[in-house]
């Protein structure tokens, strides 16, 4: 029996061996409490502290600006919810494609009286910069976030990070990036572009799930999120999850380590699996902006209706292929994703996400297309 092809990379990715070797260490040897005084304590809080400066390193951000959490999802809620409580932020400028970890928290501040600026999106999903401009000509000044994704995690669509900078620099506003898409596959370096807050999560990157970080820039203080015990310098209560933080920071540089290499693995990958699937198969559709900025990750397709269209992911996973419908948060829901409802997707089409690591091979490129095409039409020659 043939292994599985797992091709749902966006949603979480699989653990970096030598990333499990670290960890296991932590767990055998290091099982002090960091804020205990002991020696036991003191080497667990010495690794906690040189897993920050590495993420700080790659971020070319300072060690006091990295704060570790739980993911991405707690990071994002961290950077508004603050924003607005500490920092006197009465609106935020976002856009309906956003992942639910922005969302979701802005429809709860916006009950309690935030203004929330949504941004159009093209067929591509791009947001126009100058209506950005537009807006911010009527809000101004720190009492304004605009938060942007850096990369979408369901159509790959990208901003320009270093634009979108600019702009609300030009403006004296705050910015938020959730970067989880987009840390460890992308070089960022917050020296240069300016982010007021940054987030990321390990699994995205061959890390370990359930810890993540924010970059919160020195200029933006903020009180803690979670109140509790003096961690992470006051900023967030609770124990820190030491192996999980471990990992994160070998995940990270191994990502960084070979990065260019894997750029161009993965995007071979895609370029040739979607090469196959148009070649193959009749009217395939590509969701995003591929052909521009675009996460080289993710590949969003849509199959025109069939007989057998309506339970493709089902099949797929029955033939050994793992791929996602959307966001692997929305799993289980029946109505079409946001983010394909934003960009005027055709609902009757069925869309799959297929996404690659630099785990991923050609082979399993050849062995997919050969299932799908026990499992869909194939193209009608003419």
């Amino acid at each position: 029996m043939k292994e599985r092809i797992y091709f749902d990379n966006a949603a979480t990715t699989p653990l970096h061996p030598l990333v499990i070797e670290e960890m296991v260490t932590m767990l055998r040897e290091k099982y002090g409490n960091p804020s205990s005084i002991h020696e036991e304590g003191r080497i667990v809080r010495a690794a906690i502290e040189d897993a920050r400066k590495r993420i700080a390193r790659h971020l070319n951000a300072s060690i006091g600006e990295i704060f570790f959490t739980s993911g991405g999802t707690e990071s994002s809620n961290m950077a508004l919810k603050c924003s607005v409580r500490d920092l006197g932020v009465k609106r935020v400028i976002s856009s309906a494609t956003e992942h639910h970890c922005v969302l979701h928290p802005l429809h709860e501040l916006e009950k309690k009286g935030l203004e929330v600026i949504m941004l159009g999106v093209d067929q591509l999903g791009r947001i126009n910069p100058d209506e950005l401009r537009m807006v911010l000509e009527n809000y101004p000044g720190k009492t304004t976030v605009v938060s942007l994704m850096h990369g979408n995690n369901e159509i790959g669509t990208m901003i320009d990070l270093d634009e979108i900078s600019n702009i609300c620099a030009e403006n004296g506003v705050l910015f938020h990036s959730d970067t989880v898409q987009t840390v460890g596959h992308f070089p960022i370096d917050v020296s240069k572009t300016r982010i007021s807050f940054l987030t990321g999560g390990a699994h995205k990157f061959h890390g370990p799930k359930g810890v993540g970080f924010i970059y919160i820039n020195s200029d933006n203080m903020v009180r803690p999120f979670l109140d509790g015990g003096s961690q992470e310098r006051n900023m967030r209560g609770g124990t820190e999850n030491v192996y999980g933080i471990v990992g994160m920071a070998g995940a990270l540089d191994l990502a960084y380590e070979n990065l260019e290499e894997d750029i161009r693995h993965i995007r071979e990958l895609r370029t040739a699996f979607l090469d196959k699937l148009q070649s193959n198969f009749e009217d395939v559709r590509v969701n995003g902006d591929i052909m521009g900025k675009s996460l080289y990750t993710v590949l969003s397709v849509s199959f025109p209706k069939t007989a057998t269209s309506d339970m493709l992911l089902m099949a797929m996973d029955i033939h050994g292929i793992s791929a996602s419908g959307g966001s692997a948060c929305s799993s289980g829901a029946e109505q079409q994703s946001h983010v394909l409802q934003a960009v005027g997707a055709d609902p009757e089409r069925k869309t799959v996400r297929f996404s690659f690591s630099k785990f991923n091979t050609m082979d399993e490129v050849h062995r997919a297309i050969a299932i799908l095409k026990e499992i869909l039409p194939a193209k009608i020659e003419a």
